[in-house]
């Protein structure tokens, strides 16, 4: 037989290896890598030439410039990577997911995995790490933290005595902190294809709704504490209530689409900015809005169901069960995973044990109880047994 006949023939039986979903092939993960600064130490002082280098080599070149640039940042950054983590973790604290962590090596992200995936969990991680940014970088600057930002004195200028209240205090930075959680964040999010969309919109969802929750504090002044003058400032909210209304949006997260059709792509544009700008109180500057330069060409998957909004979550891709292990998705499995044998919602041990049964053990512990202060200066206590029962999936 002909020697090219048989190359020919080979060419044919060999399966084709392209890739047929560019959303589970391209950007997995890519934009995440920054994560890893949730194991400094978290002190303003830190610059950095003294971050540990494997944490050091995942930071884009753009990033570094701006820790090297802006003293003081980097410490925030830790401390909003931490506190987005403990938000994520108290979120899913009662799901199949739980928001685990590992201990991250070189190329590998804080998150594991699942961060390849475009799931509806992925866009609530992406949401939440740059929620916790701007909030932690708009506060550091109030705090005097941060060097090249400070308090937001630009409500001084604008109004000033109102009825029977006036702009004062040290109002939280929003601006620069959406500002600079946009150039840190979204380095190396450029757009190029459906992944990087979904990334980027859900960047600025985490930040629009910090934003949109700002709010005002007043203190009074006069004699005897009446309230003469009354000063106010604008105040970020507790980070728990951004967790909150991002943990909402995730339930209620759109699947997207890539929009081809562009004269389609304006008019959403046009509406999103117009429809921000008239939910947020005081315009602009809540950041709700600010002009969208993100996911207008995203539309949903579900012809009926309505374009994402500028603080809705978006994926690309369904979720997988969580249920076994799988090493290859960073799935955990629930397998030992202690669950509620009286509910019936998502901690409960049917599912999330999903069907396998679960472990019933009574467990008893020895702890001290009933503790008084004896004079002088002994603290007494007794020794209680507490038997607790604890359900564990199979």
């Amino acid at each position: 037989m002909n020697l090219w006949i048989i190359i020919a023939m080979l060419v044919v039986a060999v399966p084709s290896v392209l890739p047929t979903d560019p959303s589970k092939n391209k950007n997995k993960g890519r934009g995440s890598m920054w994560w890893g600064i949730a194991k400094t130490d978290g002190t303003p002082e830190q610059t950095s030439t003294q971050l540990d280098p494997a944490i050091f080599s995942t930071l884009r070149q753009k990033q570094r410039r701006l820790v090297r640039e802006n003293p003081g940042v980097l410490g925030a950054i830790s401390r909003g990577a931490n506190h987005a983590i403990a938000e994520c973790q108290h979120q899913f604290r009662n799901r199949r997911w739980n928001c685990s962590t590992r201990n991250i090596l070189r190329g590998k992200n804080l998150f594991g995995k699942i961060v390849d995936r475009g799931c509806r969990e992925t866009a609530f991680i992406y949401a939440i790490t740059s929620a916790a940014v701007t909030h932690s970088i708009a506060r550091a600057c109030s705090e005097g933290s941060i060097q090249s930002c400070s308090c937001d004195y630009s409500y001084e200028n604008k109004g000033g005595k109102m009825h029977e209240w006036e702009w004062g205090g040290c109002s939280d930075n929003i601006d620069y902190g959406f500002k600079f959680s946009r150039e840190f964040v979204d380095t190396g999010e450029r757009g190029r294809n459906i992944r990087e969309k979904m990334n980027i919109h859900n960047n600025e969802a985490g930040r629009n709704h910090v934003a949109a929750e700002m709010h005002q504090e007043c203190k009074c002044h006069g004699m005897s504490g009446s309230c003469t003058v009354k000063t106010c400032w604008m105040r970020l909210p507790v980070f728990r209530t951004v967790g909150d209304n991002l943990k909402d949006r995730f339930d209620g997260a759109s699947r997207v689409l890539i929009n081809s059709d562009k004269n389609r792509d304006t008019s959403n544009a046009i509406m999103s900015n117009s429809a921000s700008s008239s939910n947020s109180v005081h315009g602009p500057r809540q950041g709700v809005g600010r002009r969208q330069r993100y996911g207008y060409q995203l539309k949903p998957f579900n012809s009926e169901h309505k374009p994402p909004g500028v603080k809705d979550l978006v994926y690309i891709e369904s979720s997988p069960p969580f249920c076994e292990r799988n090493p290859k998705l960073g799935v955990l499995g629930t397998r030992g995973r202690q669950c509620n044998d009286t509910s019936i919602g998502v901690d409960g041990c049917d599912l999330m044990c999903c069907g396998r049964g679960y472990r019933t053990e009574h467990v008893t512990s020895v702890e001290r109880c009933n503790c008084t202060f004896q004079w002088c200066c002994e603290v007494r206590c007794a020794t209680c047994k507490t038997t607790k029962i604890i359900h564990t999936c199979l």
